[in-house]
C-alpha cells in the first residue's frame, strides 16, 4: 500500500513538471517594455519587438496577473471566431 501510494505521488509529480516551463508562447526576448498604470490602479506592460506589439501583460491591483499574446506575429492580438481576445493566467510555477 505504502509503495502504491509513493508511486502515485511520483507519478504526479512528473506530470506537473513535464510540458512547458511556464515561459511566454511568443519570444519577447530583448522586447520594449513600456509600463503604465491605469486609473484603476492595474499595471500594463506592452512587450514591443521592432516597434511591433507582441505581448501585453496586465496586473490588476487586486487579483493575478493575465496576458495577452500575438502568436502569428500579425501586429494584433489574437482572438477567437467571435473577435475575444484570449486571456491566459500563470497557474503555477517552480
Amino acid at each position: 500500500m505504502k509503495n502504491l501510494m509513493l508511486f502515485s505521488l511520483l507519478a504526479l509529480a512528473g506530470c506537473a513538471s513535464s510540458g512547458t516551463r511556464g515561459d511566454a508562447p511568443v519570444d519577447v526576448a530583448g522586447a520594449d517594455v513600456v509600463s503604465r498604470t491605469q486609473d484603476n490602479g492595474d499595471l500594463v506592460e506592452e512587450y514591443r519587438i521592432q516597434g511591433q506589439l507582441r505581448m501585453v501583460k496586465v496586473t490588476p491591483a487586486r487579483g493575478a496577473p493575465y496576458y495577452i499574446y500575438d502568436r502569428n506575429g500579425d501586429g494584433r492580438m489574437d482572438s477567437d471566431k467571435d473577435g475575444a481576445s484570449p486571456v491566459y493566467w500563470k497557474l503555477y510555477s517552480w
